[in-house]
């Protein structure tokens, strides 16, 4: 009897052990990994219920100018009258093609601009509504005279006009 035996609950607590360090062998990025697929199908979710993501602002104003382009060049309007409105709607579609050979090199060279102009608008965007709601509290709470609780020592004085 040199040799001791391990008793029960050393050889359950061993084989543990070696379980969790299989665990961490065959995959040391389980959660990293779970993530990416739980990411994954909370995209493929949202996509279904909302339809694509916008695509970056310069994409989205290439078909912004697309779509206008499109409206221009389908307009048939009666104010032409009919012997000018042949030359009238060539002239609108020249200029058409002429707004969107301007705006696509401007569109390429800087796409970058676009995304930070858009960061910027919705910046904005939000600083004039933390202020209009600020001031829409202030005017839509209860009325209280607050110079009547001296709470608004001004340098002007309070006139009673009952």
């Amino acid at each position: 009897m040199s040799e001791e035996r391990p008793t029960s609950d050393a050889a359950r607590q061993e084989a543990q052990d070696e379980a969790v360090e299989d665990v961490h062998v065959t995959d040391p990025d389980a959660w990293s990994t779970a993530c990416e697929e739980d990411l994954a199908a909370e995209k493929a979710r949202r996509r279904a219920q909302y339809g694509p993501p916008p695509g970056a602002a310069a994409e989205e104003l290439r078909k912004l100018v697309d779509a206008v382009a499109d409206k221009l060049s389908g307009i048939q309007s009666p104010l032409f009258g009919a012997v000018a409105g042949g030359a009238a709607q060539q002239m609108l579609n020249q200029a058409v093609r002429q707004a969107k050979a301007a705006v696509e090199p401007v569109i390429e060279r800087n796409p970058d601009v676009f995304d930070h102009l858009s960061a910027a608008g919705s910046e904005l965007l939000a600083a004039y509504r933390s202020a209009v709601e600020g001031q829409e509290r202030r005017w839509t709470s209860p009325e209280t005279d607050r110079r009547d609780k001296g709470e608004d020592p001004g340098p002007g004085e309070r006139i009673d006009l009952d």
